[in-house]
């Protein structure tokens, strides 16, 4: 019997299995939300991390209230704690492709659904909403509703590579 999994909490460290490979298997196939939860701090570590597909990164010793709160923007940001609102649907057509705000769905020309991770979903929401403007990094991070702590150097320009591979 299969049940939905709103957000996975993930070590690296893991009896027989990198939870790095384990994070990028599951985001291979799946866009539930992942956060990694380890006690490797460095800081090369955790960008892997958020390349292998991790939507946030929480280094070990944690206070729980602090991993909850992080549960909680993750979710908020993935629209899994948002109630449904009675607004009009946003979906947006460009080049052949559809994107469903309302279902977070991003459907290709081919009409084959891709899956995006819930940051990527969100970079992408801004680029849509941010057609013919020129933006800065900060910008992106803020708009696509990143906050300080997953905003590492490259962050975005790892979450362009992403959504660029998956949409050609």
């Amino acid at each position: 019997r299969r049940s939905q999994v709103d957000l996975i909490v993930l070590d690296v460290m893991l009896p027989g299995r990198s939870g790095l490979e384990l994070c990028r298997d599951l985001r291979a196939q799946y866009t539930t939300p992942i956060i990694m939860l380890t006690a490797v701090t460095e800081t090369t570590d955790r960008v892997v991390g958020l390349e292998m597909g991790a939507d946030d990164y929480v280094p070990k010793p944690f206070d729980p209230r602090e991993l909850l709160a992080r549960i909680r923007a993750v979710l908020r940001r993935n629209g899994a704690t948002e109630p449904k609102r009675a607004t009009s649907k946003q979906i947006y057509h460009f080049a052949g492709w559809t994107m469903d705000c309302s279902r977070r769905r991003l459907t290709a020309p081919d009409d084959v659904r891709v899956e995006l991770t819930m940051a990527e979903f969100n970079l992408l929401h801004t680029f849509v909403k941010s057609a013919q403007r020129v933006l800065t990094r900060d910008q992106l991070i803020e708009l696509s509703g990143g906050d300080s702590d997953y905003s590492f150097d490259r962050s975005i320009d790892i979450l362009v590579s992403r959504l660029r591979r998956k949409m050609e």
